[in-house]
């Protein structure tokens, strides 16, 4: 079982940037492809799918986060690593990744959070207006 542990979450003026880190207990490349992600969660809310990549190295983003926030994956690090960049009050919430082992981050049950090998604990990420 892959342990990812978040990190990187604090609480920031609106405009201002957080790098949040995701570090797994292996490599992401157990089955020779991965679906890695960022999810967040705010209380009474549906959960939404920050941004994602794959083992091919596409990425795809939310509409409410596109051109600010950057995804990327060192996979010598076996860390994913989401730049998060001009953040606003709306951004608050619980951040955490996840990861499924498939060559395809596409599908509603991926994209909604429900298809996962593994998911982190979470980091809090907080912005005030």
């Amino acid at each position: 079982q892959t342990k990812l542990v978040e990190s990187g979450g604090a609480s920031v003026q609106a405009g201002g940037s957080l790098r949040l880190s995701c570090q797994s207990s292996r490599s992401f490349y157990v089955n020779s492809a991965y679906c890695l992600g960022w999810f967040r969660q705010v209380s009474g809310i549906e959960r939404e799918r920050v941004a994602d990549i794959d083992s091919a190295g596409s990425a795809n983003y939310a509409n409410s986060v596109t051109g600010r926030f950057t995804i990327s994956v060192d996979n010598a690090k076996n860390t994913l690593y989401l730049q998060m960049n001009s953040l606003k009050p709306d951004d608050t919430a619980l951040y955490y990744c996840a990861v499924v082992y498939r060559a395809s981050c596409s599908g509603p049950d991926w994209r909604s959070g429900n298809a996962y090998n593994s998911r982190g604990q979470g980091t809090q990420v907080t912005v005030a207006s």
